[in-house]
């Protein structure tokens, strides 16, 4: 209690820090040339081959009740279209009876086509949407 510290002893004299660690690698069949040739054999010959997910296009019908600019709206809203971009789609739609709103992987097009029917129906309009194989 009453005594002083006694200062760290020191591996060496004017070293700083600790000792550097030094490891042994051993392997346990023998040649480590070999283990790390067989590995690299592995890994060359195995080929994974992914094949892209199949993309949907999402849809907008026509209709006689959806306003026009509610069309605009959602194309914006949910597409991230520019106003130019959208009314462009917008007048595809009411023209041709239907319209690209985008094209998405599969879940991604049935989410954004729930949604937009979901929003719709919350304002009262019929407006329909598809969500259609791209291929």
């Amino acid at each position: 209690m009453g005594g002083a510290a006694k200062p760290a002893k020191s591996a060496e004299v004017g070293s700083i820090g600790p000792k550097p660690c030094t490891a042994i690698l051993t392997t346990v069949s023998g040649d480590p040339r070999k283990e790390w040739e067989d590995e690299e054999e592995v890994a060359t010959d195995e080929r994974i081959h992914t094949e892209k997910p199949r993309q949907y296009k999402v849809i907008l019908h026509n209709d006689n009740y959806t306003t026009m600019e509610f069309v605009v709206l959602i194309l914006m809203r949910f597409f991230h279209k520019s106003e130019p971009e959208a009314t462009h789609i917008m007048l595809t739609v009411h023209h041709k009876g239907h319209g690209i709103a985008g094209i998405y992987s599969k879940d991604v097009a049935e989410t954004k086509v729930h949604q937009v029917t979901s929003f719709a129906q919350d304002h009262g309009m019929p407006l329909k949407l598809t969500a259609e194989p791209a291929d």
